[in-house]
Order: C-alpha cells, then sequence, then structure tokens
C-alpha cells in the first residue's frame, strides 16, 4: 500500500465529510493501513490546542518547510506553544488561543518487520584465497528490519529517494542488504583462510559478521538490523574449478585418514614414530659396508628383542658414530655428496608457505613447523603428501644422536 494519501477528484476528504478543508483540524489521529511504515496526516490546517494521537509503536513528525520541526512519541498530546517550542519557534505562534498554523504531520511506524526475504538475483564471484580461483556463489536468506531513528529515515529514504509504497522501500532495503553481502563474503573467507567450498560450515559466523556489517551502513539511514540468517551460500559443483578444489580436498582428507590409521597401527604396536624412524635409520647403517656396518648389523638383531628405541638403540649410535669418525686411509676419501636444491611447499594451518630448501625445512622442524605429518609439494610431485612420505625429507626427522664419547 501507498503512504502518500492520494487526492480525491470529487472533493470529498478521507473522512467522507468535507467540512475539516473547510475549518481547522482539532483531532490528529492515525487512518492508515496497518502495515504501512509511514502515512501521511491528509490535512495541514492544523490550530493550537488541537489533540494529536500516537499508537503504540509510532511517531508523528512536525514538517514545516520541508524540515522536521518536533517528533511525538506514543500517547496524546495537546498542541500547545508549551509542548512544541521547535514549532513555535518556526511558524512565530502567539501564546494562547486556538490559534491556526499549517504544517505537515507524518506517522511513522517502528514495528519490526520480520522474515523479510533476500537473494543475490545473479551469482557473485569470490576469489578463493587457498586456492587463488574466482567461484561463483549464490546466497539466500531471511531478516528483520526497524526504523530505529524517524527523522533520518525520512530525510533519507523519503526524502532523499522519493518512495511512494511499502513495496519500493523493501525492495530499497533489500538491494542494500544483497550489496553489503556480496562484499562481506569475500571478505569474511578472507580473514578466515578458508575455501570457498567450506563456507557452510560458517553459516552462523557469516550471518553475525554481515549483519554487524550492515548496520553500520544502515544507520545512516536511520534503520537497525535486528536479525540476519544467511540460510545458504551455494555454488556450482560441476564448475571445473569447484571439482578441482573438491578433488583436492577429497585426496586429502584420504591421506590425513591414511596417516591417522598408521599412527594407530604403530601405536597398537607398541612403539612410536620416533622409534621406528630409529629403526629405519639403524637398518641403512646395517647395510653398509665396514666394521660399523657390521656391528650394527649384528647389534640389531640385540636390539629387535630389547625394543627399538631403548638405551641400547641409543649405545649401537653411539658406537657407530665413533667406529665412522676413525680417520680413514689415504685413496679412500669419498667424494662430496650431491647438492640438494629441492623446493619444497608446505601447508601449515591451511595456509600455504614456501618455497622451501632443506636447510630451512630443518629450522622449520627444530621450531616444530614442519612435522611428519604436515603437507608438502615440489615441483613434478602429483599431489600434496605427508612430509614422512618424501624420502627427501625423512631424515629431517630421525632422532639426533648424543655426542660421541671422548676415546
Amino acid at each position: 500500500m501507498g503512504f502518500f494519501n492520494k487526492q480525491r477528484i470529487d472533493g470529498v476528504t478521507y473522512d467522507g465529510q468535507g467540512d475539516e478543508r473547510k475549518g481547522f483540524i482539532d483531532v490528529i489521529k492515525y487512518n492508515g493501513e496497518a502495515d504501512e511504515l509511514v502515512w501521511k496526516f491528509p490535512y495541514d490546517n492544523l490550530s493550537i490546542g488541537a489533540q494529536l494521537i500516537v499508537n503504540q509503536s509510532q511517531e508523528a513528525l512536525f514538517y514545516k518547510g520541508g524540515a522536521v520541526a518536533d517528533v511525538f512519541g506514543p500517547g496524546t498530546h495537546t498542541l500547545s506553544a508549551n509542548n512544541i517550542p521547535i514549532l513555535q519557534k518556526i511558524i512565530n505562534l502567539p501564546f494562547g488561543g486556538n490559534t491556526p498554523f499549517t504544517a505537515e504531520v507524518w506517522y511513522v511506524s517502528k514495528t519490526v518487520r520480520r522474515d523479510l526475504p533476500f537473494g543475490t538475483p545473479r551469482p557473485i564471484d569470490v576469489l578463493d584465497p587457498l586456492y587463488g580461483v574466482s567461484i561463483p556463489v549464490r546466497s539466500f536468506g531471511t531478516y528483520g528490519l526497524q526504523i530505529a531513528d524517524s527523522s533520518a529515515f525520512m530525510t533519507q529514504i523519503v526524502g532523499t529517494l522519493h518512495l511512494t509504497t511499502n513495496e519500493d522501500i523493501i525492495d530499497q532495503f533489500r538491494s542494500l542488504v544483497v550489496r553489503k553481502l556480496s562484499s562481506c563474503i569475500g571478505k569474511y573467507i578472507t580473514q578466515k583462510q578458508i575455501s570457498v567450498v567450506q563456507i557452510m560450515s560458517y553459516l552462523d559466523e557469516v550471518s553475525d559478521y554481515v549483519k554487524n556489517a550492515i548496520n553500520e551502513e544502515f544507520a545512516i539511514y536511520g534503520l537497525r538490523i535486528t536479525n540476519l540468517d544467511v540460510e545458504s551460500i551455494n555454488f556450482d559443483k560441476e564448475d571445473p574449478q569447484v571439482a578441482q578444489i573438491l578433488q583436492a580436498q577429497t585426496a586429502a582428507s584420504a591421506m590425513d585418514f591414511e596417516s591417522a590409521a598408521l599412527a594407530r597401527k604403530r601405536q597398537r604396536e607398541g612403539y612410536t614414530y620416533q622409534q621406528e624412524r630409529q629403526l629405519d635409520v639403524m637398518q641403512t647403517a646395517a647395510g653398509n659396508e665396514g666394521g660399523a656396518g657390521q656391528m650394527m648389523g649384528a647389534g640389531m638383531g640385540l636390539g629387535m628383542g630389547f625394543g627399538v628405541g631403548g638405551a641400547f638403540g641409543a649405545q649401537m649410535g653411539n658406537m657407530a658414530g665413533v667406529m665412522n669418525a676413525q680417520p680413514q686411509t689415504q685413496g679412500s676419501v669419498p667424494p662430496p655428496p650431491p647438492v640438494n636444491n629441492a623446493m619444497f611447499h608446505i601447508l601449515v594451518n591451511n595456509v600455504q608457505q614456501g618455497p622451501f630448501d632443506l636447510n630451512t625445512l630443518a629450522q622449520k622442524v627444530q621450531t616444530g613447523e614442519l612435522t611428519p605429518n604436515t603437507y608438502v609439494w615440489k615441483q613434478g610431485m602429483p599431489q600434496w603428501a605427508a612430509a614422512s612420505q618424501c624420502t627427501e625429507l625423512q631424515g629431517l626427522f630421525a632422532p639426533v644422536p648424543p655426542p660421541p664419547p671422548t676415546v
């Protein structure tokens, strides 16, 4: 329904008598539809001493010369020079008597409008911060709205936009909500560093984030968002970029499951990951030629009977270190080891870092940033894998032996 009273062409007023336009109005009351946001009293020939009736959840605004002269809350008010000092100053009313004057009276509803729907008419492109691709998404939900500042609302919405119906005003609100929503979704996933395909798990947080952002802007129009619920954020699973992201996440979940299962298996078998790594080192040493390798091979046979990684393992490591530290005869000096310039990317807290060389990765192992279960990738690898599964990185997690004894 429109909130402007349309003029009748037969000369009959809205009360159906016609006498109101001949004299001066002494009773001002709301006569609009129950769901109107704003409604204009049809007459401006008012008088001092008139009764102004304002219903609950309403405010009445007096306009003079296009400006708000005064605002009245719920109740019955007798217009006098005492209770309308601003109006008295503007129209220069004398004191006392039923002095006539002209002014516009507008009623503004301050009830909360609930369950107003919103939705993106077209997909909005959101940049995925983890994978660096743009994904089209749609969003739908509902919100509640209340006019908090009647003067600001009348000035910014009614006076500036010249809207004439409830539908026009609600459509204007909805367009503001959708415009703000489009930018808020992108900002939220960037701050949280999550993928667009994971956003459905954060709908409650997104709703609060969007509501706070919209309220900051709506305050300019005298409005307040009482509640906002983002019910869905959809994306096309058939989109090629979305399909690639979902495939990558499925592969990562599978590797997580495999790593967890392997850890449980090690726990059931009674030894830890560090003990298994020590066993790998001992097996490698046992395969080397020379006295150290033979001694280590013999020691492993005994060590398996006492538990890998115990005191015996440490003693055998010390013995191998002492024997390998003895001077080698002339002519048996090995060539320098090959330089490994492999550069790895790592995934820490779902954030891709790198690339790093092996020296830098060794430092990250010391600081705890790189663990055997951290996902890594380098050029040539078909997909991300746990660091413990990369042969080049396994040595980073080997236990560091104590210094050799003094001979």
